[in-house]
């Protein structure tokens, strides 16, 4: 194992109060890259990049130090369980570690006591008022392991650099109480509202808001982090007057929201406390030159009803997620085996905080993806193609809703091509594509890409409801697209394809085959629509192009990278949709033979891309392996990209773009395409039926 084999993954076997309790069957080695603690959106979405919580500050996504902070005093000792600072309190040594897919469970032993400091965001697929809301639980739990009581308090602080993108942007702050909530409140004094678009930014508009209901023996103060952390240490409790001065520089004697809980006594029972970190952006997306609202606020709501709700809720949503987490954990492992479970548990949340759900003028969803570590871009085609899977598992409203703003873009006139487009705009302003050529001219874009990727998704999207409804609503712009597809997709030109990366590519063969399926796919929607002459036609071009296909890509015991280059190889990734559409073009020795020589093939840290360079995409990677009739093959693909994710030496959230000779990130991260992880679960039919079916 790396050289974090001491870090354990415990888990989950137990519905009982508290995961860090007993009832745990065994302790599993797995050292996540990095690992989810607070992660609501693209902005609001924070990690510890860490083996333990006490090592480093907790960081955004893009590395910039956001810190959430926690010490326990125990019989009058500060101990930091989060945070690297204060040094002179020691670090409670950190014996456990579960990454579930709604709840981080971290686990601390000493000084005669056992504490559990679990993050639950609570991102239910199912239910649009949950997922959108901006918030994160911290549950704090104590309980005595010597047999005698102790006096314990425990300390939590959250810094100005949550609600600025630089620290020397000034910050203001009040307090607030709503219910029997405390409520403290902390936001940049410019409050530049969807000023600015681009990839490595934090948000510095809006509002950070921490909350804990308000019960003896609870402390708050919003003070200079030092000065509140001190006072803690030393007495056990927190300054008595807010600091007035402001508004200042976040660097400056950097302000923090700060809360103390005095537990008193703590025996063999566990005691607990719990306290909401929130963020209201006010306004999310702008689209079209029009602002968005969070999808939370799209009846009005205001923060306080935002964080009043979240308090009543708290214990329903609490329990509802570890029973999630426990049936989603089981359901992964049997269909893929514990390493693609603890993959996709660590995939789960990154790819949904990737994404920003808003309402629209008529309170309706868009659902924006944001290309982290990209280029920063919003609604990318081939970025919502590779996440489909998570989406079309647990709430295929959500990828309509992913696809609604581009269909309106492409029908507004703006869009001149026969193609479909590539992306919306830079995030957070989807007012149009910036990629490539953008409105103006077709150079560097993704024409075969773009357009086989919509096909292939509506496609999806009909097969799991059984209707083409959602399509018959667009079927100019698909028809449209598909006649593109007939005409160029077979052997496509010297363009693109969604891994930009590798360069333009002609007579692609992985590209080819997606176009095929896509045309299939079409043919399905015909179908499903009573144009039964038009269905035909097209299933008898995308079997013609099938035939043409296999004789051009064949290369002995694989199929080519590229037509006109023997000698060469690549993933055929896309070939998934084959089975899940039901369509069965492809004879299955095409797979098979595929597989063979991806099982020979595959190196130390995962099978590469192609043979270009020793890279792999760990979304195509789990696509491909999918590919496999038997779960030996499936596992066998993914043990070794499971070993790249738990020995990488680069400490960033999850990756889906490393070397496969050393593990390395070779780019990206935090990108919301680690959903397509969860294609393996949708060639299950019974399991993508019964979760899909759960979504209202």
């Amino acid at each position: 194992m790396g050289p974090c084999a001491k870090v354990f993954c415990l888990f989950f076997c137990s519905l009982s109060f508290g995961y860090g309790r007993v009832g745990l069957l065994k302790a599993e080695t797995f050292r996540p890259p990095a690992v989810p603690l607070v992660t609501c959106d693209p902005y609001f979405s924070i990690w510890s990049f860490a083996d333990r919580l006490t090592d480093e500050s907790t960081k955004h996504w893009t590395g910039a130090e956001q810190s959430l902070r926690s010490m326990v005093r125990v019989d009058g000792r500060a101990y930091r369980i989060m945070g690297a600072e204060p040094k002179d309190a020691p670090a409670l040594p950190q014996i456990g570690l579960q990454v579930l897919p709604t709840h981080t469970v971290y686990d601390f032993e000493g000084a005669g006591t056992h504490i559990t400091l679990s993050f639950l965001t609570p991102l239910l697929l199912s239910d649009l008022d949950v997922l959108s809301r901006p918030v994160t639980y911290l549950t704090w739990e104590i309980r005595s392991t010597d047999g005698k009581e102790h006096t314990v308090s425990i300390f939590f602080s959250s810094s100005a650099e949550l609600a600025v993108n630089k620290p020397d942007q000034a910050v203001t702050w009040s307090r607030e109480k709503i219910g029997e909530l405390i409520a403290l409140r902390m936001g940049s004094q410019q409050q530049p509202v969807l000023a600015k678009s681009g990839d490595n930014l934090r948000i510095d508009w809006g509002f950070l808001y921490a909350a804990a209901p308000s019960t003896s023996g609870t402390e708050t103060v919003i003070s200079g982090f030092r000065i509140a952390e001190d006072s803690f240490a030393k007495r056990g409790s927190l300054p008595k007057a807010d600091d007035a001065r402001m508004p200042r520089p976040a660097s400056d004697d950097m302000p923090a929201l700060a809360f103390a809980f005095d537990l008193g006594r703590v025996g063999t029972n566990p005691s607990a406390r719990h306290l909401i970190l929130a963020y209201d952006d006010l306004y999310s997306i702008e689209y079209m030159h029009q602002r968005l609202r969070p999808y939370w606020r799209r009846e009005d709501m205001e923060a306080n009803d935002l964080l009043r709700d979240a308090a009543a809720m708290y214990v329903f949503l609490d329990d509802k997620c570890r029973a999630f987490d426990k049936e989603l954990m089981d359901d992964l492992k049997q269909v893929g085996g514990e390493r693609y479970a603890r993959i996709a548990a660590l995939a789960y949340r990154q790819s949904l905080a990737a994404h920003k759900l808003v309402a629209n003028s008529d309170g309706e969803p868009f659902y924006f993806p944001k290309e982290n570590f990209s280029n920063g871009c919003i609604g990318t085609v081939d970025v919502i193609y590779p996440a489909s899977p998570i989406l079309l598992l647990f709430n295929p409203a959500l990828l309509k809703a992913s696809l609604v703003p581009l269909f309106n873009y492409a029908n507004s006139g703006r869009w001149p091509f026969l193609f479909a487009p590539h992306d919306l705009g830079t995030y957070p302003l989807a007012n149009g594509q910036v990629y490539g050529g953008g409105e103006k001219s077709e150079d560097d874009q993704m024409p075969v890409e773009e357009s086989a990727n919509m096909l292939l998704m509506v496609a999806a999207i009909a097969r799991r409801e059984g209707n083409a409804d959602f399509a018959a609503k667009y079927w100019p712009l698909l028809s449209k697209w598909a006649d593109y597809l007939k005409a160029k997709g077979l052997d496509p030109e010297n363009q693109l394809c969604t891994d930009d990366f590798a360069g333009h590519l002609a007579h692609n063969a992985n590209l080819s085959l997606k176009a095929i399926l896509a045309l299939g796919g079409y043919s399905l929607l015909c179908e499903m629509r009573g144009k039964k002459d038009e269905a035909a036609v097209y299933r008898e071009s995308a079997k013609q192009f099938t035939a043409e296909w296999i004789k051009m890509a064949d290369d002995g015991d694989h199929y080519r990278l590229a037509f006109d280059k023997p000698g060469t190889w690549s993933q055929k990734y896309n070939l998934v949709w084959d089975q899940l559409l039901g369509l069965n073009l492809f004879p299955k020795e095409v797979a098979r033979k595929e597989v063979a020589f991806y099982l020979k093939t595959q190196e130390r840290y995962g099978l590469p891309l192609d043979n270009r360079k020793p890279y792999a995409k760990l979304d195509w990677l789990v696509w491909s392996a999918t590919l496999s009739e038997s779960p030996t093959g499936f596992r066998a693909l993914i043990a070794n990209a499971y070993t790249g994710v738990n020995e990488t030496p680069t400490r960033v959230p999850l990756t889906d773009w490393f070397w496969t000779t050393d593990g390395k990130q070779a780019g990206f991260q935090a990108r919301s395409v680690v959903g397509g992880v969860f294609i393996k679960v949708l060639s299950d039919e019974a399991m993508w039926k019964k979760w899909s079916s759960r979504a209202k």
